[in-house]
Parts: structure tokens; C-alpha cells; sequence
């Protein structure tokens, strides 16, 4: 018998990771609660706390992404221009 894993979605996660930081319960109280493995409470717990530098940081992840690729580009466009200005260097008898 072939079972599908659960998913959950980002509000829960959220919601669940926002519990176990408070402390309130712990989690295997939060576990019961929820009907999720502890482990993966901790998993959201940690992941909720690594991901907080980055909301105070200034710079979103899409942000950051988008100039990685605008600098990708640009290199690819410097490198495209060298090799013209050799091209034509040459050609000219310089």
C-alpha cells in the first residue's frame, strides 16, 4: 500500500514554529496538539530562528537573487566585449 506524505502549509509551519519558540508547551505537548512529529517541530523551530537574520538584514532572498543574476549577466557581457575588442584589435593590424 503506497501512502503520500503530508504537507503542510507555510501558515502552519509558521504557526507551530511560532509555539514551540514561546516555550508555552514543549514539544511533545505541541506534537499532540498538532499531530506532528516532534522532530519536525524542532525542524520548523530552527528553520523559523535561522531565518530571522534574514528579515532584519535589509535584503530579501528574491532581492538577492535577482543582482546574483544581474551579475552573472554582466560578466557574461564584459566577456563578449573583450573578446570583440581583441577581434577587432587584430583586424585593424594593431
Amino acid at each position: 500500500m503506497k501512502t503520500t506524505r503530508k504537507r503542510y502549509s507555510a501558515d502552519f509551519k509558521a504557526k507551530v514554529a511560532l509555539e514551540a519558540i514561546r516555550g508555552d508547551l514543549t514539544l511533545a505537548e505541541l506534537a499532540a496538539k498538532h499531530g506532528v512529529h516532534h522532530t519536525m517541530i524542532a525542524a520548523w523551530k530552527r528553520q523559523a530562528i535561522g531565518g530571522m537574520a534574514g528579515t532584519f538584514s535589509g535584503a530579501s532572498d528574491a532581492a538577492r537573487a535577482a543582482s546574483e543574476s544581474e551579475v552573472e549577466k554582466l560578466h557574461a557581457k564584459i566577456g563578449q566585449l573583450l573578446v570583440e575588442r581583441d577581434f577587432l584589435a587584430k583586424a585593424s593590424g594593431r
